[in-house]
């Protein structure tokens, strides 16, 4: 199956959406096994990455073209765009915490676990770090479901912990890498999120990632879905909303802290994308007049 005939999905089932900034889900396999049914086909998520953690029974985990058998506990770390899927028996369950990209490049400070790339871990229950893992994804999980006060700020300080609970797996967690367009395409994003706000051109990239112009573009297009251009634009954005719901500062103030010389040009780039002026959409997603 070629990457392009691999499907997308928000969440396994449901077709693509746009995702609100900062958004989080949780859920366990078993709450979809009338949808999967144990088999669950290769697919991936564009806008969001995922931590499942097993927490019973056995199966086969799959990221790229690697392979895993596990018994339960074991969990993984899936970076948005990369393909996984997984076959399981009866009575087989995990927990399943989706973020979306903009939270994961908040969290990703406060993370031991670098979050630019997948791994995987299984191994004996009785390690102390697989008991604190389990803890915190059980909090994680009960935090979610009762919505209280507040979770918008304790459930990403979680996730950032559990991230590094797995971090602390030391040798068992395994570099799920995968194949050189993978890679690449990783190490893009990752530059992208520490340069979009210093207007690198596309050749600084290629230079940074010892590549060509056409490996790179063919990389990104193959496994991230657009064009590097399009990439950098795309977490400019991002950024954007990010500071325009959470913090207060002006939209001058943000369109210089993402790398725009001219703050009406950062007004047009915005409504291009967005469909509202950023003051606009901002007052909009808070609920004002």
């Amino acid at each position: 199956m070629s990457l392009n005939s691999i499907p997308d999905f928000f969440v396994y089932g449901e077709p693509v959406r746009p995702l609100e900034v900062g958004f989080l889900h949780v859920e366990t396999v078993l709450a979809r096994s009338n949808i999967h049914l144990g088999q669950v086909a290769a697919h991936k998520h564009p806008q969001m990455g995922q931590i499942t953690y097993w927490t019973s029974g056995s199966g086969t985990y799959r990221i790229d073209d690697q392979s895993w058998h596990f018994s339960a506990p074991a969990v993984s770390f899936v970076p948005s765009t990369i393909v996984h899927g997984f076959s399981i028996g009866p009575g087989t369950d995990a927990i399943v915490v989706s973020v979306a990209d903009d939270a994961l490049a908040a969290i990703a400070a406060h993370s031991l676990l670098p979050l630019d790339r997948p791994v995987f871990a299984d191994s004996l229950p009785q390690h102390v770090a697989w008991k604190r893992l389990a803890a915190v994804l059980e909090m994680i999980a009960t935090e979610y479901a009762e919505a209280q006060a507040g979770s918008d700020k304790t459930l990403p300080a979680l996730i950032a912990v559990a991230l590094s609970h797995v971090a602390r797996l030391g040798p068992e967690v395994m570099d799920a890498t995968g194949s050189s367009d993978a890679a690449l395409a990783r190490g893009l994003r990752r530059l992208v999120d520490a340069h979009f706000r210093d207007n690198w051109p596309v050749d600084r990239y290629v230079e940074a990632l010892a590549t060509t112009p056409h490996l790179l573009d063919k990389a990104a297009h193959r496994v991230l879905g657009s064009g590097v251009k399009r990439l950098m634009g795309e977490r400019r954005l991002l950024e954007a909303k990010r500071l325009l719901l959470f913090t207060v500062r002006t939209v001058e103030d943000i369109a210089y802290e993402i790398g725009f010389d001219d703050p009406a040009y950062f007004s047009r780039f915005f409504r291009e994308r967005v469909g509202q002026a950023p003051a606009a959409w901002r007052r909009a997603q808070l609920g004002q007049s």
